[in-house]
């Protein structure tokens, strides 16, 4: 039986940006290993097949987070940075981040001026990203080579522990996606003693903060003949929306993606799962996104594949913490195993 909580908290707190998602990796790995055949592609994308009939259903869960990437080191000791995935500059100044370099993993803070020290004409200026530095403890670029062996290229996360908040709610970093991640381990299980009728693909995706270039490099593998996208949707639910004019809300159920940049879904299977929702009573809604999916790039594989994108309502994606309701991910986890149980012809 899967503990949820500990499942959630190794996965929020893996390290794994883009391109470095090899300790989320190992954690799938460990899950998938128990219900079928396990491979990768090229790129580092895992693979679970479960089934070797019918069709072909590939499900893709995102492993890399937003992060950054060290650009330079000052002789002064701090460390300039890149944005790995979307950043909005104003939420990092005076955080907590944690390097993983060839001599282990450190902790450092974006530094920030007091206020006191700011000009009258600066304080209302957003600082770039361009700007800002990171103060890994180190007076030299000497000493930060040397004693802690950054490099430029060395990966940068956020730093933050998962939390249990009040009405099963849950804070950490990196929902977007480990939160997919948990529902593969989660339906990976349910799998193993299930009777589907097609063959069924649970994938961990790679580099999907910058571009879905796993999906796209496991697709080719994989050859689906159907696809979902178990990824984030956008919460509305706080100061600056208007709660009644949004259905993104915490505890509002899984949230069924009919729009967003990369894709228009299926109209047939987006109705079908639908159907499959209002059949078993799993609470869920319809909704748009302005960003994009793994199935941008898998529907566009050989002549086309039927493909729709499901998640959850998660507030303040791309930052340094983020905050689901366990009922939407149980709806969310509902809806896909009522799914694979049902998906016998399209």
């Amino acid at each position: 039986m899967i503990k949820r909580e500990e499942l959630f908290k190794r996965l929020t707190e893996a390290f794994g940006p883009s391109g470095f998602e090899q300790e989320v990796r190992e954690i799938l790995r460990e899950y998938f290993s128990e219900v079928g055949e396990v491979k990768y592609d090229r790129l580092g994308s895992i693979i679970c097949q479960k089934g070797n009939k019918g069709l072909k259903i590939m499900i893709a869960a995102h492993m890399d987070e937003v992060g950054f990437l060290v650009a330079k080191i000052t002789k002064e000791g701090y460390v300039k940075f890149l944005p790995i995935g979307g950043w909005y500059s104003q939420v990092l100044l005076g955080h907590t981040v944690k390097i993983r370099t060839h001599k282990g993993d450190f902790l450092g803070v974006i530094g920030a001026k007091p206020p006191h020290e700011l000009p009258e004409e600066e304080r209302d200026k957003v600082v770039t990203i361009e700007k800002m530095y990171i103060d890994f403890g180190t007076f030299t670029d000497f000493d930060i080579e040397k004693e802690l062996g950054i490099r430029v290229g060395d990966p940068i996360i956020p730093f933050q522990n998962y939390q249990k908040l009040p009405n099963n709610l849950h804070l950490a970093k990196a929902w977007d996606d480990r939160f997919g991640c948990a529902i593969l381990c989660e339906l990976a299980y349910s799998l193993k003693e299930m009777d589907h009728p097609n063959s069924i693909y649970l994938v961990g995706t790679v580099q999907e903060e910058v571009g879905l270039r796993g999906a796209r490099t496991a697709a080719e593998l994989i050859k689906p003949d159907i696809a979902f996208a178990v990824d984030v949707s956008i919460a509305r639910d706080y100061p600056g929306y208007v709660l009644k004019e949004t259905p993104e809300r915490l505890k509002n159920g899984c949230a069924i993606i009919t729009y967003d940049v990369t894709m228009i879904p299926n109209i047939k299977l987006r109705d079908w799962v639908i159907g499959i929702a209002e059949k078993y009573n799993i609470k869920y809604h319809l909704t748009t996104i302005r960003g994009g999916y793994d199935t941008g790039t898998i529907h566009l594989k050989g002549i086309g594949v039927p493909s729709l994108a499901i998640g959850i309502p998660t507030r303040y994606i791309h930052s340094h913490s983020g905050i689901i309701a366990e009922e939407d991910y149980q709806n969310c986890l509902n809806l896909l195993i009522k799914i694979c149980e049902n998906l016998e012809t399209f």
